[in-house]
């Protein structure tokens, strides 16, 4: 055995380590050795912080702490979760040194030879420099511990570091005050035994990457006219004053109208939150980390967001679909994996997506609304989670119906007015670098986003089930507009539920002619406004098969 190989064997995540401080020299050579790794496209991207005060350990320390008791929620049993508390998973306070490794994804912001199949590939590179610095202080007598159990957005704030500048975790630093028997610390523990040898697999047969076309077997719409006259009738004859429910009567007949009978019911509601990330978020369109995506699926996936409470409240069954989060979610989650990339690429240097993604998206979307129909779903809402996604809806917007982007955009969440204006700035941008064909199909691969698209495709599927769809605010307004234009009947299933505080929201109602039930100033997306306004359409649906009619109740009508 090689001396490198002794040091790659007997290297060690160590949560165990003495008090003796870490010389300068040394973690200046292993910084160096990480300045050595792999970097794609030469970059430079990998930054370096460390941490000495005790009092900045103390607060990471309780960030991990609260995440801890996150982590052992998941566990699968209570032996396990006994298992997990006994583990020392930290050393953030004992070890003598911390240090912060990160990527500043900032350098995506022009053309970086290596970045274009993946934006992760600039994060890989950071992981090359942490595994060299690891080996290097192995080397030297020193070790380090990966601390990854924590809430990065909160660890970024408590840190101060920029918007663009990403961290892989903390790692603890010192001289290991043990070696575990030269095993893996979870081997040590019998948590969990290492395999002896890599798996390896030769793949000798060449696989046809083929995406097919969907199509939608669209019914040809009935005479109804007739059915309509029925309707309306049974409406005036409810003991009341003709149109004294007014939004009611007109839910009532839409949905008696879609169902083709005149006593509907609404059956095993359902709302889906599509979520994934935009490469355009790098930009600075947001106001918030590209990284808020993921911990706002995590918050979905733990019940604890907006979408979960109304959801429970209406007795609405709600899925999560990962339709290109930057992130690889724990298999065990209760998530529906539709990933198509892990996040789009930037559409200020070149396409979001090519037209085989955006085919994919359309064919998840419709298999997924496919399968809840199936389960004898009727009525279905359309959430959206994804920072950036309202840069993306606004262009998508002004291309579709041919408005300056001014018109478009709108603030999305938390964004200030500095950065309102920086946001259409780029926007115009984006707008001005396209030369590509004006064909739709191309502008939506070109502008679009993951999980809009899916929605499209969902939405789509959704008419051709004879479903109730239920639109949410404007992100979800735009991808039923491009639901619209492969299928303008789609309108007749479609119930708006409240007018966004976005100013786009209110120029695609009208350019539908529509009102919508709520007006709220909601913006927070996820689906939110089609919970709230659910009990709404039930109300409309129960006046319809419940209220008495004049005739019944020996009242007169006149």
């Amino acid at each position: 055995m090689t001396y490198l190989d002794e040091i790659l064997k007997f290297r060690r995540d160590t949560r165990h380590f003495t008090s003796d401080e870490v010389p300068d020299a040394v973690i200046k050579k292993a910084l160096q050795a990480g300045h050595w790794a792999p970097s794609v496209g030469l970059t430079d991207a990998t930054k370096y912080y460390l941490i000495k005060s005790a009092e900045i350990k103390k607060a990471i320390k309780n960030l991990f702490l609260d995440y801890d008791e996150k982590a052992v929620s998941l566990t699968n049993n209570e032996q396990q979760k006994l298992a997990y508390k006994a583990l020392k998973l930290e050393a953030i306070e004992e070890a003598p040194l911390g240090l912060v490794i990160c990527y500043d994804r900032s350098v995506l912001n022009n053309f970086t030879i290596g970045t274009v199949g993946s934006n992760e590939s600039v994060k890989f590179s950071s992981v090359c420099a942490a595994q060299n610095i690891w080996l290097s202080l192995t080397e030297q007598g020193y070790s380090m511990g990966w601390v990854s159990i924590l809430n990065y957005y909160q660890f970024k704030q408590l840190l101060g570091l920029p918007e663009n500048i990403e961290p892989l975790g903390y790692f603890c630093v010192g001289k290991p005050a043990t070696d575990y028997d030269n095993q893996p610390m979870l081997q040590q523990l019998n948590w969990k035994q290492k395999q002896e040898i890599p798996l390896v697999e030769e793949i000798s047969v060449l696989h046809e990457s083929k995406v097919e076309k969907v199509c939608f077997d669209f019914k040809k719409e009935i005479d109804a006219a007739a059915f309509a006259n029925a309707l309306q009738h049974k409406i005036d004859q409810k003991t009341k004053p003709t149109g004294s429910l007014g939004i009611l009567e007109v839910l009532a007949k839409q949905i008696g109208m879609v169902f083709q009978t005149l006593e509907p019911k609404i059956t095993k509601p359902n709302l889906v939150v599509f979520a994934a990330d935009h490469g355009i978020a790098n930009h600075g369109v947001s106001a918030y980390p590209q990284d808020v995506t993921r911990q706002m699926v995590s918050n979905f996936l733990t019940g604890g967001a907006a979408i979960n409470v109304f959801c429970k409240q209406n007795k609405i069954e709600l899925a999560i679909v990962d339709a290109g989060v930057n992130y690889d979610f724990p298999m065990n989650t209760n998530l529906i994996s539709a990933k198509i990339g892990k996040g789009t690429h930037s559409f200020l240097q070149g396409p979001a997506m090519s037209k085989t993604e955006v085919e994919l998206c359309f064919i998840k979307g419709s298999e997924i609304v496919s399968t809840i129909a199936e389960a004898g779903s009727n009525c279905i809402g359309f959430g959206e989670m994804g920072i950036g996604n309202t840069a993306t809806a606004s262009v998508l917007m002004s291309i579709i119906l041919e408005l300056p982007i001014e018109d478009c955009v709108g603030k999305g969440a938390g964004v200030n007015e500095e950065q309102f204006i920086r946001k259409i700035e780029i926007l115009k941008k984006c707008l001005a670098n396209y030369n590509g064909s004006e064909d739709l199909d191309s502008k939506l691969a070109y502008f679009g986003g993951f999980e809009i698209m899916q929605m499209v495709g969902g939405m789509l599927q959704a008419k051709e089930s004879n479903m109730l769809i239920l639109v949410d605010g404007f992100i979800c307004s735009v991808a039923f507009l491009i639901a619209f234009k492969k299928n303008p009947s789609i309108i007749k299933n479609a119930i708006f539920c409240h007018s966004s505080a976005e100013q786009g929201h209110q120029k695609i109602l009208d350019y539908f002619g529509v009102r919508s039930l709520l007006q709220l100033d909601l913006r927070l997306g996820e689906g939110t406004g089609c919970a709230i306004a659910f009990p709404i359409i039930e109300s409309a649906v129960a006046f319809l098969n419940e209220m008495t009619s004049f005739e019944i109740a020996g009242v007169s009508g006149r």
